[in-house]
């Protein structure tokens, strides 16, 4: 019987030609995935997983799957599917259910379909794959023996239900590794949503005003290759020390409503709602681009955009013209959705591959410490992120110092002083 729902399986060579680049780029994860599949660890176990069907998820999927796990995976935003990877993968015999430009309806289906697959692992992105089993498949709760969440807007989400007491089984932040914030939401986020902007518009950033909403480590990311490529960045915060650091770090700060007098592109990475919001759209320039870089399509208020416009027409892939009753036109990307996925194909595997690499290690983690977490979210285990490090470096053929005792003895007393 069929289990998947992808858009085209005649795509699946080109998938799998994409999925062998992304995982030359991949050392770390092909390296667990060698040992999975010497040791099996994750034998018979069902895992459901809802992220970004990318080149790199495909390779973590994979390992897993080598690992012995029973995989199932379903997207976690309607436009990031790459449709040949999903084809692939259901090739490669792991079911998919996902199509990039999915309607509402068709996402949550594809949701639920994972979710029948009884999971005793959840893998998320977001969290609306957990938040869908707490409030409509309580039920299933019983089998699982934990989860993982990737993004900052995730890990949001389960602390407040943690806070709250709904939460019903133990998750690992896996967005807050070292080796993934620093990395995957600095560098890969970053880049790619630079990209992406370009993809879409190829606009000329050399002297372009740009305007970053958010200061967090996606922020910076931006806000610096933006910077690289000659923008004059503006960042806009609601936080004194982020607004503090971003200042020294050389950029404008101002108030966002300020900053939409001058602003010529605005890209949003903050994790909560209307950012960008009415009254920010009445004082923009005729031209602003508007860019959503945040996991869910809330930052910009999009209502609001469509209350004010008289017309609206897409001109571009992933480019909306929306013309104001004045006649100004604003530039909506990727309809409000990450524009780095929407637009362009994501995070360079390479930075993926230390964020994924966490993922398969805590999913054997939790593996191993079944029926001894209480529900909770946990942060990922020292020794996990600090043995993705060790071996990226070593997958990039760098070494590094180690303290000798005397050292060690040192950083240990009290004693030593002036």
């Amino acid at each position: 019987m069929k289990n998947y729902d992808i858009k085209d399986s005649s795509l699946a060579q080109e998938g799998k030609l994409r999925i062998d680049w992304a995982g030359k780029e991949m050392p770390v994860v092909t390296l667990i995935k060698e040992r999975f599949g010497r040791e099996k660890p994750l034998a018979g176990v069902r895992v459901s997983a809802c992220l970004h069907v990318t080149t790199e998820t495909a390779n973590l999927a994979l390992a897993l799957k080598e690992g012995g796990a029973e995989v199932v995976l379903c997207a976690s935003n309607p436009l990031s599917t790459q449709d040949d990877v999903a084809a692939a993968l259901v090739d490669y015999g792991i079911p998919v259910n996902a199509i990039k430009g999915e309607d509402n309806e068709t996402y949550y289906r594809h949701i639920i379909t994972a979710l029948e697959h009884k999971p005793q692992i959840t893998m998320d992105d977001g969290a609306d794959l957990v938040s869908t089993l707490h409030k409509d498949y309580t039920e299933l709760a019983a089998d699982v023996i934990g989860g993982t969440e990737e993004t900052t807007t995730g890990v949001i989400r389960l602390r407040n239900m943690s806070r709250a007491g709904k939460l019903i089984y133990p998750i690992i932040a896996v967005n807050d590794a070292q080796t993934k914030h620093f990395f995957d939401n600095r560098y890969g986020t970053g880049q790619s949503t630079i990209d992406g902007i370009t993809r879409a518009t190829n606009i000329l950033w050399a002297g372009r005003k740009v305007v970053v909403c958010g200061y967090g480590w996606c922020g910076k990311g931006i806000a610096r290759r933006a910077q690289g490529l000659g923008a004059q960045v503006i960042v806009i915060e609601v936080q004194p020390i982020p607004a503090l650091e971003a200042a020294m770090d050389s950029y404008q700060v101002m108030p966002l409503i300020k900053a939409c007098e001058i602003g010529e592109v605005f890209i949003t990475t903050t994790g909560d709602m209307n950012v960008i919001d009415k009254i920010h759209m009445l004082e923009m320039k005729d031209g602003a681009i508007l860019a959503n870089s945040g996991h869910f399509n809330v930052e910009i208020n999009i209502p609001a955009l469509e209350g004010l416009a008289k017309s609206k027409k897409r001109i571009r892939p992933f480019v909306d013209e929306y013309t104001l009753g004045d006649g100004r036109r604003i530039y909506l990307l990727g309809e409000g959705r990450l524009i780095n996925l929407a637009a362009a194909e994501g995070h360079p595997a390479s930075v993926m591959d230390m964020s994924f690499a966490n993922q398969t290690l805590c999913v054997e983690y939790i593996t191993r410490m079944k029926g001894k977490l209480e529900p909770a979210v946990y942060p990922v285990p020292e020794e996990i992120d600090q043995e993705v490090g060790k071996l990226k470096l070593a997958s990039m053929n760098i070494t590094i110092d180690s303290l000798t005792e005397e050292q060690k003895n040192y950083l240990a007393s009290w004693e030593l002083g002036t």
